[in-house]
């Protein structure tokens, strides 16, 4: 009977379009009749065993409604050659979901799709959960395990619906129904309300959609928002929600990498820094938890100018730096997320991970790792400075003006000081092993009559900025490190977070603030172990040939060209 089904629903190939137009019109009208004639025909054991099954379940939805959102009918090929749509998967099998939706009181914003009833996550896209609080983990001698405050962040891009119109071309493995953002709206909010984040960090943020449905959706979800548009005519941002009975605000600082007037930051992309007091529940007397510095950002794409992204990196790690610095010089945990157009181990990677970067005579080119997206690489290179001056950002990635005065130890020397050693004694006197030659080495310097025999020494060192001590290298002190291992183990194969033209990348992360190994360091890369922020779990990602066997994305089921990141943090609640 479900082969019957499957051969009925899908339209065979015709000749022309009005062929195919005349097949699916017969075959959604007819298909009502034909299933109930059929189970009417099965003893009753089997026709109830039918009825429970899931591919059932969806032929049946489909006979009696099948328009999805806003009367735009997906035809009946997708769904059924796309298993992914056939169900939105639960963490686990025996999670169910209700049948109601919730409705949704904005124009055009559809209904969330109630989940099909007792169809678990689709083995394609299956997305495990990987629990690193079980695993065995480096800790500080003397250290004492306390409770956590547990939080979970979610990283995403949403893919702005402009985005998608603007470049149609990307996107035409997709069926129209599937791009619409009435259905991608429905799905990804459906996809944030099952994963249950406390901290969504979100890019490609279109402004009208979230002032109009997004910010009044995530409120009635209990979250509190914060957005910042891209600078220009761009019409998306960046997003930090938070929610609202686990944190509450201190400070938002909106960055804007536009710069008027300098080419190394041109461009229109933004980030956001939050810092967040975590508000623990009551009953715990005299325990405090530490404030959380919450980043946000989405670098230029542009695989040929990774000068610019190192440049709009420093200048979100310098913001940073000055929200997340505690009175004592130290740094409070700090989460920053992102879409940083870079793959793992290039040297922005590196840069972030490492805290150090050697970047004189590096072509641009190269600086974000994604050389198969470059075919034509520009001749630029990154030299020393990397910005000017005037930008008001050192070396280290911090604010001059935060930056400490510290006392040099180099001396500067006047022009005058420096010539006293022309005829000083030892400058006049011959060198034993000096070959003789004649008019060269032969002669020997004649002090002035009126030149002082005895040196003036002059130390005119002043207070100056720190600044790097390696000309060409950019460095920043905030030990971060990825939730992610980008790497999967099982598979032999890397995680994948987006599929570019087809091609399998990691672009967006979770960073974390970790304590170094001291004298650890494994293939050039830190290596770090949990502080006061531990890592508890983390959605596991794909590889690039299960996204294949789904299409790649957006698909039915995913609805961004980006697959979400999720990881679950414990923060030490200490007593005063």
């Amino acid at each position: 009977l479900m082969t019957s089904l499957s051969d009925l629903i899908v339209a065979p190939q015709a000749d022309g379009q009005e062929q195919q137009q005349v097949v699916q019109s017969e075959t959604a009208s007819g298909l009502q009749e034909f299933v109930e004639t059929a189970l009417a025909n099965l003893p009753l054991e089997e026709r109830e065993a039918i009825e429970d099954n899931a591919l059932w379940a969806a032929l049946r939805t489909q006979a009696n409604n099948p328009q999805i959102v806003d009367g735009a009918p997906l035809s009946a090929e997708v769904w059924i050659e796309d298993p992914a749509v056939l169900a939105w998967s639960p963490a686990q099998e025996t999670d169910m979901v209700t049948a109601e939706g919730v409705v949704l009181p904005f124009q055009n914003a559809g209904q969330f799709q109630p989940l099909l009833g007792e169809i678990p996550y689709h083995e394609i896209l299956w997305r495990d959960w990987e629990d690193i609080s079980t695993q065995a983990c480096i800790s500080e001698p003397g250290s004492e395990s306390g409770s956590l405050f547990e939080f979970r962040v979610m990283s995403y891009n949403i893919l702005a619906q402009d985005l998608i119109e603007q470049s149609p071309h990307l996107y035409m493995h997709c069926h129209p129904d599937v791009l619409s953002w009435s259905y991608r709206f429905t799905n990804l909010l459906q996809e944030i309300q099952h994963w249950d984040p406390d901290i969504l960090c979100l890019q490609e943020v279109q402004e009208n959609h979230y002032w109009e449905q997004l910010e009044p959706t995530l409120v009635m979800m209990g979250f509190a928002c914060i957005y910042k548009r891209r600078t220009g005519r761009k019409t998306d941002g960046c997003a930090i929600c938070y929610k609202q009975s686990k944190f509450q605000l201190i400070s938002a600082n909106p960055v804007e990498y536009f710069r008027p007037g300098l080419d190394i930051l041109n461009r229109d992309n933004v980030g956001l820094v939050l810092l967040l007091q975590p508000l623990l529940p009551e009953g715990l007397g005299d325990k405090a938890v530490s404030p959380l510095c919450v980043a946000n950002t989405h670098l230029l794409y542009n695989p040929h100018r990774g000068d610019i992204k190192l440049a709009q990196m420093a200048l979100l790690l310098a913001e940073i730096d000055k929200t997340a610095k505690l009175i004592d010089g130290s740094y409070c945990p700090i989460v920053l997320c992102g879409d940083l157009n870079s793959v793992p181990d290039s040297p922005l990677y590196k840069f972030v991970r490492n805290g150090q970067l050697y970047y004189h005579g590096m072509p641009a080119w190269k600086v974000s790792g994604q050389e198969e997206f470059c075919h034509h690489p520009h001749k630029r290179k990154l030299l020393t400075p990397l910005w000017p001056s005037c930008l008001g950002i050192t070396d280290g990635c911090q604010y001059v003006a935060l930056c400490k005065m510290q006392k040099s130890d180099r001396r500067k020397y006047s022009r005058d000081f420096l010539l006293q050693f022309r005829y000083c004694d030892v400058a006049c006197e011959r060198p034993a092993d000096l070959a003789l030659l004649e008019g060269v080495t032969d002669a020997k310097p004649e002090r002035p009559a009126h030149w002082s025999k005895e040196l003036t020494v002059e130390n005119n060192s002043d207070t100056e900025l720190f600044c790097s001590r390696y000309p060409g290298s950019v460095q920043h002190g905030l030990s971060l490190t990825s939730a992610y291992s980008h790497f999967l183990p099982q598979k032999g194969r890397p995680e994948v977070t987006t599929m570019p033209m087809g091609m399998g990348a990691t672009v967006d992360y979770i960073f974390y603030s970790a304590n170094p190994v001291r004298n650890e360091n494994v293939g050039g890369r830190r290596m770090y172990q949990d502080g006061a922020l531990k890592l508890l779990g983390r959605l596991s990602l794909l590889s690039e040939d299960i996204l294949w066997s789904a299409n790649g994305l957006p698909n039915p089921f995913c609805s961004s060209d980006h697959l979400c990141l999720l990881a679950s943090f414990g923060l030490e609640i200490s007593g005063f």
